[in-house]
């Protein structure tokens, strides 16, 4: 390999703009990119543009009429009434929207094809990430479902087996509903449950079908979920899952969302669990894939405070060059948050919490406690269609 990571980088993708009310404010996107490059790590990684999506390789999850109706709203904003999710509130139209929704898309699918040729072994997308855009329509701040489309392109490069795994506090519902009968991609999801979170999915029944079944996972957490429990369902899930699948490749989905500062969802997880699994989905490929892994963004709506720290730790890993928690951050990078927010940005990459413990499922379970409940209610629904004890 001519080295360890790729971070895919343009510019022009901070354009994903849906206005100044809109909650996907892409100034989390400059700022990561610059706190990545206040520590240097933009150092230690070959920094990549990569093409643009075109129409052939959307067309690998997207119906062509929607590809058409995004080119059209894009062209005209105006025009969009609805229509294929677009112009609504979550996705408004706007002008250059397919043009950059594709630039987007194609960071994902050049990081998949960089790692499955041997050219790296782990891509970095922190604009990517974008899991609820549906084959025939925008959802949920998403336009183009790049982490769909990059698994796509693995799947067209040969690979026979690729395992998404998504930790955004929403479901990743777009991507398991691209790959909902194809038993060659495993998803997996840990988010916020249902009933009290969009998109009102992600139920533990939800396995897959037709020669698909088995190979869709949810685990629905309950509201108010923390660090220890967070980071126990992730690990009395996913490795199991990943030993039995034997992954190619591992794509991962990182929204940033899952933290209690985030405005827009119910979950209590601090910056350090999400480091915590992102060291361990790093681990993880190594343990299972080769070592192969495409690491995407998502969600994220504390822009300031939470996003930029938990990407920039993310490229970290990927890097080989991990940010100890407790560093301090440049204080140029502060100057820039507040020149740019008009807010103050935080001292240390961490919230204190490092290291995040927690009770492994091994040692056993609660059956009345909620958490538990809903580890059980996912290991009994898919486990033993993979040959696994529930």
């Amino acid at each position: 390999m001519s080295g360890r990571a790729q971070l895919m980088w343009d510019e022009a993708v901070t354009g994903y703009d849906f206005g100044p009310d809109h909650p996907m404010d892409p100034v989390r996107l400059e700022l990561t990119r610059k706190l990545v490059a206040a520590f240097g790590l933009d150092r230690e990684v070959e920094v990549v543009a990569a093409k643009p999506a075109g129409d052939s390789t959307l067309r690998l999850v997207h119906r062509e009429d929607y590809i058409d109706a995004v080119k059209a709203a894009s062209a005209d904003p105006g025009s969009a009434a609805g229509a294929y999710g677009l112009g609504t509130t979550d996705d408004p139209a706007f002008a250059g929207m397919h043009e950059v929704s594709a630039l987007i898309a194609g960071q994902s699918v050049g990081a998949a094809e960089a790692v499955w040729r041997g050219d790296v072994e782990h891509a970095v997308n922190f604009a990517g990430g974008l899991h609820h855009a549906m084959p025939g329509g925008a959802s949920g701040f998403c336009v183009y479902n790049d982490a769909a489309l990059a698994i796509a392109r693995l799947l067209e490069l040969g690979a026979e087996r690729v395992a998404y795994v998504d930790v955004d506090v929403h479901h990743g519902d777009g991507v398991q509903a691209a790959f909902w009968e194809d038993p060659r991609v495993l998803t997996i999801s840990l988010h916020e449950h249902p009933r009290t979170l969009f998109p009102q999915t992600g139920w533990p029944q939800e396995t897959g079908a037709g020669a698909g079944e088995g190979a869709a996972v949810n685990v629905a957490l309950p509201a108010g979920t923390g660090d220890a429990g967070w980071v126990r369902a992730f690990h009395a899930v996913v490795p199991e899952l990943l030993a039995e699948f034997r992954p190619q490749v591992i794509v991962t989905q990182h929204g940033a969302d899952t933290h209690f500062e985030d405005p827009l969802a119910h979950l209590a997880v601090s910056l350090d669990a999400q480091r915590a699994v992102q060291v361990a989905c790093h681990e993880l490929a190594h343990e299972y894939a080769g070592g192969k892994w495409v690491a995407l963004g998502g969600g994220g709506y504390a822009v300031v405070d939470v996003v930029p720290r938990s990407w920039t730790h993310l490229v970290g890993i990927a890097a080989g060059r991990e940010v100890a928690p407790e560093t301090e951050i440049p204080e140029g990078w502060r100057q820039e948050v507040f020149a740019r927010t008009r807010q103050t940005g935080p001292w240390r990459m961490t919230d204190g919490r490092w290291p995040v413990s927690f009770a492994p499922w091994e040692a056993g379970y609660d059956p009345a406690d909620r958490l538990d409940q809903a580890v059980l209610a996912t290991r009994r629904a898919v486990f033993p269609m993979r040959g696994l004890l529930a």
